[in-house]
């Protein structure tokens, strides 16, 4: 059998590369390399060779036999990022991918710590945790039935949880990190000689340091997360706002309760995509999963009842919807936080409606994520800031106002936008525009979408028109959200960071990365760094 070879640069060190991941794989071939080089906004030239390493010594043997071969490596989650974070920069690159390196390696119920490898995703943690009554404060972003831990770490992430325990890496204790050298760091109160992980602000926070830096400073092998216990009572909540100021002022107020488990919502536009996107079987087997969810026989015969009769004719007359989740120990602990959620929508002028989206979202966390596509298989491409509280409406008011300024050509080249909101914590809210377009679809779709579900799908020829009209739209809302001092996830090669630090922060992270990667062989360019 003739092995595929990688790029013409990589061909001399292939071999040793093989022999140094016994457990792992060493990908070469055409297909895997543009694969392995998209997200789902960005199709990169091919990388030079995909490396799947098998175990942590693997990992770090492959870094240090590309390090010496002056090779760039980028790491690699699970892909379902927009903002080219992990797509290579040249055709002679390496990209890790840690798929193979999935493992739950411990749930310790004593020091109520987890720690994995960081390709398990999202959703096989939470499966792991299933049974023991623990679950870690953030748990997960909707895509994690794909997305991983370490991708989550690297980018940062939001979702489940995110209403009371901030995002991803809030919950993260201490972390084993692989450099462009090879070398192992470990962090936290690991990172003494006579310890283990179990805290995480050992003297300075080097568990910080590698975490959201979008792959720049080393790969992520281990994670050591927190663990707290589950809580089995929930209620379920949603609200019609005719406007979007009364939206942004209730969901605010939410947030800054700490009620809410999760807290989100959906401008019209975005709404009722999702309610064309889905399928009479798709909530055949969303009701089924709420019916497992409810715990008892009554309940679940009540829960599938409701549902079932709403169908999805409520929504028809709402305008902006927002969805909410609570949590807590006992019955009447939910429902007293339910209480004090409800009084405050309707200061706002909430109307109150079925609960069937924060219902059946909750009982399939993790569902496939056919979402990357539009109804009509459309290009789908999320922007997104993070604002406090006062600055919300600010923000949505100038994302509006250069939808409008574009608003004839994207209606003459089917370009719809929408918006995502969401609640992290106490102290800030998510506004995340979004991009619907007809355009050809990337490998990477091809990929991750259920095969049944894309067969059902339209396609579309390439669009570059569509393409590049998008395209100036984020680039122009990158600038505002840079210019209204907005933060972000995932900042990969999209946002701004470096560019937009003061000199201090700057001059540091700067001397951050010439220590971590002299060479400048870990992912260079991320971050805005060389």
């Amino acid at each position: 059998m003739t092995i595929p070879q990688p790029g013409a640069a990589s061909e001399g060190i292939s071999d040793a590369l093989r022999d140094a991941m016994p457990s792992g794989e060493l990908l070469c071939d055409d297909a895997a390399r543009r694969l392995y080089s998209q997200d789902v906004f960005t199709r990169a030239a091919p990388a030079g060779m995909v490396l799947r390493p098998g175990e942590l010594n693997e990992l770090e043997e492959a870094l240090s036999l590309l390090h010496a071969a002056g090779i760039a490596s980028i790491p690699r989650g699970g892909g379902m990022s927009y903002t080219g974070g992990l797509v290579p920069d040249g055709e002679d690159w390496a990209v890790i991918d840690l798929g193979l390196m999935n493992r739950v390696l411990e749930v310790n119920r004593q020091d109520m710590t987890v720690t994995v490898e960081c390709g398990c995703t999202w959703k096989s943690l939470y499966e792991a945790l299933a049974d023991t009554g623990l679950r870690t404060p953030y748990w997960g972003t909707l895509s994690g039935i794909r997305a991983t831990v370490g991708g989550g770490l690297s980018q940062n992430a939001i979702f489940w949880g995110s209403g009371q325990h901030g995002s991803a890496v809030d919950s993260v204790i201490s972390l084993t990190v692989v450099l462009a050298d090879g070398t192992r760091i470990e962090t936290g109160s690991a990172a003494q000689s006579k310890s283990d992980p179990f805290f995480r602000h050992f003297g300075p926070d080097l568990t910080g340091l590698f975490c959201s830096d979008s792959g720049a400073f080393g790969v992520k092998a281990h994670a050591t997360l927190r663990l707290v216990p589950q809580m089995p009572a929930r209620e379920y909540l949603a609200f019609d706002f005719a406007k979007a100021k009364e939206t942004i002022a209730a969901m605010s107020d939410i947030s800054r309760t700490g009620l809410a488990s999760e807290c989100f919502g959906f401008d019209p536009f975005l709404q009722q995509q999702r309610l064309k996107r889905q399928s009479m079987s798709a909530d055949v087997k969303a009701l089924a999963g709420v019916m497992k969810a409810s715990g008892s026989l009554m309940s679940a015969m009540h829960d599938g009842a409701k549902l079932a009769i709403a169908g999805r004719r409520y929504m028809n007359d709402v305008n902006f919807s927002v969805q909410i989740i609570v949590e807590d120990r006992i019955a009447a602990g939910a429902a007293d936080k339910a209480a004090e959620i409800r009084a405050i929508c309707q200061r706002h002028n909430g109307r109150e409606i079925e609960n069937s989206i924060p219902k059946i979202t909750r009982a399939n966390p993790f569902g496939p994520v056919n979402s990357m596509l539009g109804p009509e298989g459309e290009r789908w491409l999320p922007v997104h800031g993070l604002v406090p509280h006062s600055r919300f409406q600010a923000a949505y008011d100038a994302v509006e106002a250069i939808f409008d300024q574009h608003r004839e050509r994207s209606d003459a080249l089917g370009v719809g936008t929408g918006y995502l909101l969401a609640t992290v914590s106490t102290h800030c809210c998510v506004l995340e525009p979004v991009f619907f377009w007809p355009d050809e679809l990337l490998e990477i779709h091809e990929d991750a979408v259920e095969p049944g579900h894309l067969k059902k799908l339209p396609r579309h020829a390439p669009n570059p028109e569509a393409f590049d009209h998008v395209n100036t739209l984020r680039t122009e809302l990158i600038a505002l959200f840079s210019d209204i001092g907005a933060v972000h996830l995932q900042i990969g090669r999209s946002y701004n960071y470096r560019g937009a630090l003061k000199n201090g922060p700057a001059q540091l992270v700067d001397a951050l990365k010439q220590v971590l990667d002299g060479k400048s062989l870990m992912n260079p360019g991320s971050l805005g760094l060389e």
